[in-house]
């Protein structure tokens, strides 16, 4: 068995991070029990020269503590090739910057086992990704074509629109079929962005929450509910989404049980879906979260077990 003993973690800095809530610092410090040693860089220390990739790390302890829950030792520029295991954890937006950095890793992957896979990570953006399986998606459109977004309006009603590699809630609107706003939307949104919007039919059932469903190895493994506050259209908990305990509806688990076989496929080790009513509206590959509401609300350790998971891969 190839032992692990050292994981490098690409992340943004873990000064920012807001440690109750955070599935990065959840499973790093559970890499950390497990005695591995783990060094800690940002996404601009990745370089590649000559064909070898290479970061400035620093050695990095945890602790589960508010307001002192790290310690980074001295810098030191590491060929990551020499890494066990390398979490690919920064936040999106999914950019080229984000792309650039999966081009980089897959070159040391899998000799260092990349989590998740980088190529795959960069050929299945999340909003792209679920549209393999349409038949489980609420109506969706992908187009910068105004015309189209506002047929599509025409046609469903209500309607939410986002960016397409967007992420945390940012940027995404409800617009109702009488909403005088419409067009101003659309302007706003072709001066921001220069690639395609997502418009998605309104699932009144997301009053009722947006479910998020970690999937190790494409097994559901936990859920957390997360319910819009009164005066939000998002579910995101850093938006004033309230977290709540639930279970996996059969639906739910006829969900997980189409995807899974293609989440193995592509090496995704640890994989987040979020699912309204009976429609799944994105697949989340790059940095899934909810590990640690899913411990908090008496669920599984999902850490542990996609350390598991990785211990096994690395077998």
């Amino acid at each position: 068995m190839a032992k692990i003993t050292s994981v490098a973690v690409q992340m943004d800095h873990v000064s920012g991070i807001n440690i109750a809530g955070d599935s990065t610092f959840a499973m790093s410090l559970e890499a950390q029990n497990r005695g591995y040693k783990l060094f800690h860089y940002t996404p601009d220390r990745l370089a590649m020269r000559d064909g070898k990739v290479f970061a400035v790390v620093e050695p990095m302890e945890l602790r589960d503590e508010k307001g002192n829950h790290f310690t980074l030792g001295q810098p030191e520029r590491i060929d990551l090739s020499t890494m066990d295991v390398v979490l690919l954890r920064q936040d999106p937006p999914f950019d080229m910057a984000y792309i650039t950095s999966t081009h980089l890793l897959e070159r040391i992957h899998p000799k260092t086992l990349v989590v998740n896979d980088p190529a795959w990570v960069r050929n299945s953006p999340e909003k792209i990704f679920v549209t393999e399986f349409a038949d489980l998606m609420p109506p969706t459109l992908i187009t910068k074509d105004g015309d189209e977004i506002a047929r599509f309006r025409q046609e469903m009603g209500d309607i939410i629109l986002k960016p397409l590699y967007g992420n945390g809630g940012a940027g995404v609107f409800h617009s109702s079929k009488d909403d005088r706003n419409f067009t101003s939307l659309l302007e706003m949104f072709g001066q921001m962005y220069r690639e395609p919007y997502i418009a998605q039919a309104y699932l009144p059932a997301v009053r009722k929450g947006d479910k998020r469903i970690i999937l190790i190895d494409g097994e559901p493994v936990g859920a957390i509910n997360r319910v819009p506050a009164e005066t939000d259209s998002r579910s995101n908990m850093h938006v004033g989404g309230r977290a709540e305990a639930t279970e996996l509806t059969a639906r739910e688990m006829e969900i997980c049980a189409r995807i899974g076989p293609a989440l193995r496929e592509r090496g995704f080790i640890l994989v987040g879906i979020d699912v309204i009513g009976d429609y799944m509206t994105e697949i989340n590959v790059t940095s899934p979260t909810g590990i640690r509401e899913v411990k908090n609300f008496g669920g599984a350790d999902i850490a542990a077990l996609m350390w598991d998971a990785i211990e096994k891969k690395r077998a």
